[in-house]
């Protein structure tokens, strides 16, 4: 039945980072056909059938997050694709959550941003699957395989609102923490307004 998707706010299209939270393994083909992205993952996730091909179709590189030795090079990646792509997405949960609620932002996915690359923008990404996200959410122990034939049982379209919100000011660029805290808040922040009424971008 496919997604119907909806965009809010502005994205600049080149040389961007983007910090989005992480709900589903739909989040990368929407976030791909929205923005034309590449994806950074941490090399562990080479071993998983699903999240494995899906990067492997969407330009992703691969860090080794507790490796410290290679952050040179994990930096020199990330501004090969931003300059190849336009734009990278990290998910800083470093897992999917049940779309309800952030889970905490881990600087350490962070660490090819500190400090980032120059001239580029850091954007907090907000995916909101509205009322249909604890019915696609992919959490627990749930097989990634299960997951899929579930969601592509859906007889009706899938509605998900990317809302781009405001980039970081250059002043909160200073290291991947504060990055991180950041990104986390203004996402936590569109949640909230939502929630209550008022607008998401």
């Amino acid at each position: 039945s496919g997604a119907r998707i909806e965009t809010t706010g502005e994205f600049p299209r080149r040389g961007v980072v983007i910090l989005a939270n992480h709900v589903s393994w739909l989040d990368i083909p929407i976030l791909s056909a929205t923005t034309g992205t590449a994806f950074v993952a941490h090399s562990g996730l080479t071993s998983s059938p699903l999240v494995g091909w899906l990067c492997t179709l969407n330009d992703t590189v691969f860090v080794a997050r507790h490796d410290r030795r290679s952050v040179h090079r994990q930096v020199e990646q990330v501004r090969e694709a931003l300059s190849e792509m336009g734009a990278l997405t990290i998910f800083p949960e470093g897992t999917t959550s049940d779309g309800t609620q952030l889970l905490p932002f881990k600087s350490s996915l962070l660490s090819s941003l500190d400090p980032p690359p120059s001239g580029i923008v850091v954007q907090p990404v907000w995916l909101d699957y509205g009322p249909d996200s604890a019915s696609i959410a992919w959490v627990g122990e749930e097989h990634g395989v299960r997951n899929v034939l579930r969601i592509l049982a859906r007889t009706q379209p899938l509605p998900v609102k990317v809302h781009f919100l405001s980039p970081l000011p250059p002043a909160e660029l200073g290291s991947r923490k504060a990055i991180a805290a950041y990104a986390q808040h203004s996402i936590a922040e569109a949640i909230k307004h939502a929630r209550t009424g008022h607008s998401a971008a």
